[in-house]
């Protein structure tokens, strides 16, 4: 048996390197599924794994192809729903020590309501989150404006949120600084500049990349399938698709709140223990709201987020 860290999926296969660094191309065992995580991939880019091949032990470079037999357990994860599958979901990527999210105010727009979905999944799974704030330099002035009132917001609630454009070097050395030593995954709408800031950091890679749609101000997919790739400075970095539809998968509506830092602190002033946030009276969350202290826009993210719950709830 040989074990191995899975660097890419393509849905069938998952390539394998071992501590050697040699290549293996990998299925898994048609019955392999993972205990407890309804999933449409049971093996994630960043997993460890055991397998074997004709060979048995030999690690050495060979065009030999190997079974996946195990999966170490992982520390982490992110998921995305199923494109077809409303019930499953997709392990786009696991054991990651940050995960940055790009974001665009134009060019294309990122919404609060996208943010707060992905912070409430990573705080879930306890992954820290950077903000990135991508294509600075295509910014007119209301753009700014609505940029630093963004990263106030998320400062204040403990996000650290960095400023970055490509086109002028913006933020790549501080970047450096975090991932190095690390497994980060960048995350983001397609069209906020992933592939490019990627390709930045390590010069070599040639991610494929396309430019936004200007009717549209929508960007297309280029990843299809999510790969890891080691850094010249020290780390990895995994590449993912763009996410549409990203949402809040195996949690019950009590838990929701716990993922929202500002409004699970101010909720233990509630009246009540169980208080929803919704309809109970003396909401301490509310009040907050009302006051300005908790943002209208993190409140109504959380009202969404109860709202498809409740939707995909079963019923008894």
């Amino acid at each position: 048996m040989l074990k191995g860290l899975v660097i890419k999926s393509t849905g069938s296969w998952y390539t394998v390197k071992t501590n050697k660094g040699n290549i293996f191309q990998c299925k898994i065992k048609g019955n392999f599924r993972i205990k407890g995580i309804k999933s449409t991939n049971p093996v994630a880019v960043g997993d460890h794994v055991v397998f074997k091949t004709q060979d048995g032990e030999a690690d050495t470079p060979s065009t030999q192809t190997g079974i996946i037999t195990k999966i170490d357990a992982r520390k982490n994860y992110i998921i995305r729903k199923a494109s077809n599958l409303s019930k499953q979901s997709h392990i786009i990527a696991s054991n990651i020590d940050q995960a940055f999210l790009v974001i665009t105010i134009n060019f294309p727009v990122t919404t609060t309501t996208f943010i707060d979905r992905f912070l409430a999944s990573a705080e879930a799974y306890r992954i820290p989150v950077v903000l990135v704030f991508n294509k600075i330099d295509r910014y007119k002035p209301h753009h700014v404006g609505t940029m630093n009132s963004l990263i106030r917001l998320y400062q204040n609630i403990g996000y650290k949120c960095l400023k970055s454009s490509m086109a002028i070097g913006e933020g790549l050395d501080e970047l450096k600084k975090l991932m190095q030593g690390k497994t980060s995954v960048f995350n983001g709408h397609s069209g906020v500049g992933k592939s490019t800031i990627i390709n930045k950091l390590q010069p070599g890679l040639k991610l494929k990349t396309k430019e936004i749609s200007d009717y549209h101000k929508t960007g297309k997919h280029t990843t299809t399938y999510s790969e890891m790739f080691s850094l010249d400075f020290g780390g990895h970095i995994i590449d993912t698709p763009g996410i549409k539809g990203f949402g809040m998968l195996e949690m019950d509506a009590w838990e929701i709140s716990h993922y929202f830092p500002e409004i699970f602190k101010i909720s233990t002033n509630c009246q009540y223990n169980n208080c929803s946030h919704t309809h109970e009276p003396g909401c301490a969350v509310k009040n907050a709201v009302s006051e300005g202290v908790i943002a209208e826009s993190r409140f109504i993210s959380y009202l969404g987020l109860l709202e498809i719950d409740e939707k995909h709830r079963p019923a008894y």
